[in-house]
């Protein structure tokens, strides 16, 4: 039966990659297949409709939230202005030096990657950012790169992310903060290494114009005149991304006060008391469009986890996977390093497609540790969300840089498989 199971699993991957199924639908297809499969009653307990599709659809509601939470305040960020300035800042300061105004661009774009990730980070980094590299110089590849490679830097302060982790493989909050920060360090090194290395190696490229900027007005009456017309927000209003990372990270407050009140400054600092009411409601309400395909895939997600789950699919599944999965801790970070791949065009190790299901039967059968299992599949996840053509922010950054996904994912690859390569090392040696 275990056999099976996996073959059923691989259909889905192969309904994944060739777009027959779009891979929320595909993920719930699998859950209800595997737990027939599995023997999983129609009611009942363990069963299809009572377990998997009626406990799994609400399984990581705390996620769903947080998604929501990030997102309102990504659509304050954009609408105040403060992503608008925070590039701009960076622009002006850089001038027309390639280099310094890509890893200006790349501290924003890390920054906002801890607010809220896929296209809407991109989008909040790149639609000033993008331009601005290109038109000093930046090659459009490296451009698009260096806005993705930013946003990986701040995956691992992604609060969505870290309740994302702590929900699907049920491990507390500060287990995976703690290996966030162990992760950080590796994602932080090949941003900086992508930047420096490919703005030198590929020289400079005069491809895009960007409106320039008429700086020499130094009075406080044409200060203001500038910033209402460009829409700067006010430097205060500029730390609002870095709130809820201080209080989540510093002070140890729960992931969604933190978001809250990384929402509530934002709009403190950039809004009239009579226009607060509206602004809170126009940007929720955005935010829950922008936060509804993620939603999806969560939904999916956790009915996927309560299939494999159920004991009849881990009574199958773990000989099989038991005797393929190394156990010496130096063989694990070969194998699994040299299956990044798979984590690629929606692959089969992707954690937001069938890998958060194969994280789920490594945890159930008691393969290895849970925090071994955290440590893998954030080190994919930084893969995926910068190389794999498929994923949003990859697609949406080639496209307004004028390149392929494709292109961005040859030449973001090398830097963060070694990222992996790093995270799978310190899984390694503290949990193996």
């Amino acid at each position: 039966m275990g056999v099976a199971i996996l073959l059923v699993m691989a259909a889905g991957v192969g309904l994944m990659l060739t777009r027959r199924l779009p891979t929320a639908f595909a993920l719930v297809l699998l859950a209800v297949v595997i737990a027939f499969l599995a023997g999983a009653p129609l009611t009942g307990e363990n069963s299809v409709l009572d377990t998997v599709l009626q406990e799994g659809a609400p399984a990581l509601a705390a996620t769903m939230i947080a998604i929501i939470l990030g997102s309102w305040l990504g659509k304050l960020l954009d609408e105040t202005g403060i992503a608008g300035t925070l590039v701009r800042k960076i622009v002006e300061f850089g001038g027309d030096r390639p280099t310094v105004v890509a890893l200006g661009v790349l501290a924003v774009s890390a920054l906002v990657g801890t607010v809220t990730g896929s296209a809407p980070a991109a989008m909040l980094a790149g639609i000033i950012g993008i331009p601005a590299m290109i038109a000093v110089g930046v090659p459009k590849v490296t451009a698009a790169g260096t806005v993705l490679m930013g946003i990986a830097v701040g995956i691992p302060f992604e609060l969505p992310v870290w309740q994302f982790f702590s929900t699907a493989l049920e491990l507390p909050i500060p287990t995976v903060r703690g290996f966030m920060v162990k992760l950080f360090p590796f994602a932080l090194v090949a941003a900086l290494a992508f930047v420096l290395v490919e703005t030198r190696r590929r020289g400079t490229e005069h491809a895009w114009s960007l409106k320039s900027l008429d700086s020499s007005g130094s009075s406080g009456a044409k200060s203001r005149s500038r910033r209402a017309e460009l829409g700067d927000a006010p430097w205060y209003a500029l730390l609002a991304p870095a709130v809820p990372l201080v209080l989540a990270l510093g002070f140890e407050l729960a992931i969604i006060p933190s978001l809250l009140a990384g929402v509530l400054y934002a709009l403190v600092t950039t809004t009239r008391p009579g226009a607060m009411n509206k602004r809170l409601l126009r940007t929720l309400y955005g935010g829950f469009e922008v936060a509804a395909p993620p939603i999806v895939l969560f939904v999916a997600i956790g009915i996927l986890l309560a299939a494999v789950k159920l004991p009849g699919a881990v009574d199958a599944l773990e000989p099989l996977v038991k005797a393929v999965s190394p156990q010496n801790p130096v063989l694990f970070v070969l194998v699994f390093t040299l299956l990044v791949p798979l984590c690629l065009y929606r692959g089969p190790l992707n954690v937001f497609g069938l890998g958060a299901g194969i994280a789920g039967v490594l945890i159930a059968t008691g393969i290895y540790p849970a925090a071994a299992v955290l440590g893998m599949t954030t080190s994919y996840n930084q893969v995926f969300g910068v190389a794999d053509p498929t994923s949003t922010q990859t697609v949406w950054s080639a496209q307004y840089a004028g390149v392929t996904p494709q292109q961005v994912m040859v030449r973001t690859l090398p830097y963060v498989w070694a990222v992996a390569l790093g995270g799978l090392c310190v899984t390694a040696a503290s949990h193996l």
